[in-house]
């Protein structure tokens, strides 16, 4: 069959501007003199040639989230972790060495304690809110890299950011933060003196549990390095997926006012349990970082998380959870859905008992991520089952 005298993808172009952005769901893009002239000059980073290099669509929604963070640039991953590695393995070399959060999710942690030392990289932890331990760490030796959560993960402990940004520029050191936790609605460390920012848009971002996804928030100089390490790891993120994400960033607002709503009952409402050993929520006042978080914090938004211990440690914590009948038990966290889970089991399944107990992680602890139903279905599911889960 003869070809086509005329493409037919050259066709389909309409006059008038799309209000939903379009999916560019090609690997490829046709070649010309811009495109060779880019290949030569910069590897093809700015010419749209193969969806690995670069995609309008991933881009959209890089350029969105970085708008949030208040950055110059983002870049698209194909997952939270993907962004991390990025990071770590362009601002590091073997030589070099890291100072990191003690509180840090599991294969975060994997990832430095196992993967960069054995690339020649020295990793020293201290706690996340012990500013005396990081400065020590910083000052003991020289140091490329200060790493930790805004809000860590299960812990909720808040990071002095402007406290670490000073520190970092003091060695001549870059400061990696992972907004995850607190979304830039909460914080952007960028504009207290961060230099990169990572979050997992798996998470609160996109918010529907449907698209794996991370994004790097940083200045253009230091994305376009980011970038050709994505290039070269292969941890590229499929248009269709960036789509969704640009879709979920429309509502991103008005679902995080509701989570963050309930989870502000819901902690007062497990703090009046007596059966509840801690809760630990930003917006509470018995918060033991409770100064820092009415400094860096907008008033009354503290998050969509809350984590709490329950009398009769682990195993009362499964019983718990599988009496359950709204909530969710899951891992992974940020969506419309309630999700309920154990860290033991999920987040830092990895750890032994005595990095659990480092980290702040006691028998009983159990995470949950609110959602967005009725707040009062939220309630009395989580009245249910810690009523039933005590009977003999």
């Amino acid at each position: 069959m003869p070809a086509p005298e005329t493409d037919p993808s050259t066709s389909i172009t309409p006059r008038t501007q799309p209000v939903v952005p379009p999916i560019y769901q090609t690997v490829n893009f046709r070649l010309d003199e811009n495109s060779y002239d880019d290949i030569r000059a910069t590897g093809g980073l700015n010419e749209y040639w193969y969806s690995r290099f670069g995609n309008p669509t991933v881009d959209a929604a890089g350029a969105e989230i970085a708008r949030l963070e208040g950055a110059e640039a983002g870049l698209m991953t194909s997952s939270g972790m993907a962004a991390v590695a990025v990071v770590l393995l362009t601002l590091l070399k073997a030589g070099d060495r890291l100072v990191a959060a003690r509180e840090l999710y599991g294969d975060t942690r994997d990832l430095l304690e196992r993967d960069l030392r054995q690339l020649g990289i020295t990793v020293d932890l201290v706690g996340a809110a012990d500013l005396d331990s990081w400065r020590q760490a910083v000052g003991r030796a020289p140091v490329a890299v200060l790493y930790a959560e805004s809000i860590s993960n299960p812990q909720l402990r808040l990071l002095d950011v402007p406290a670490l940004a000073d520190l970092a520029r003091g060695a001549a050191a870059r400061l990696v933060v992972d907004n995850t936790f607190a979304t830039p609605l909460l914080i952007r460390p960028l504009e207290h003196g961060a230099d990169v920012v990572i979050d997992s848009v798996t998470k609160f971002l996109n918010g529907h549990s449907d698209v794996t996804a991370g994004c790097i928030s940083s200045g253009r100089a230091h994305i376009q390095q980011f970038q050709r390490r994505v290039i070269t790891l292969g941890g590229s993120l499929d248009p269709h997926a960036a789509f969704l994400v640009s879709r979920a960033l429309r509502t991103v607002r008005l679902r995080l006012d509701r989570q963050m709503s309930t989870a502000a009952r819901v902690a007062q409402f497990l703090k009046s349990r007596p059966d509840v050993e801690d809760v630990i929520y930003p917006g509470l006042a018995a918060y033991p970082q409770r100064e820092l978080a009415a400094r860096l914090l907008p008033a009354g938004r503290a998050g969509g998380m809350v984590t709490f211990v329950v009398q009769g440690g682990n195993q009362r914590g499964y019983d718990m959870m599988r009496r359950l009948r709204v909530l969710t038990e899951a891992t992974s966290l940020g969506g419309v859905e309630t999700l309920v889970s154990m860290p033991i089991t999920s987040s830092q399944f990895n750890l032994s008992e005595k990095e659990l107990t480092e980290a702040g992680i006691p028998p009983g602890m159990v995470r949950l991520s609110i959602g967005i139903e009725e707040p009062e279905d939220i309630l009395s599911d989580l009245a249910q089952a810690l009523d039933a889960s005590r009977r003999p």
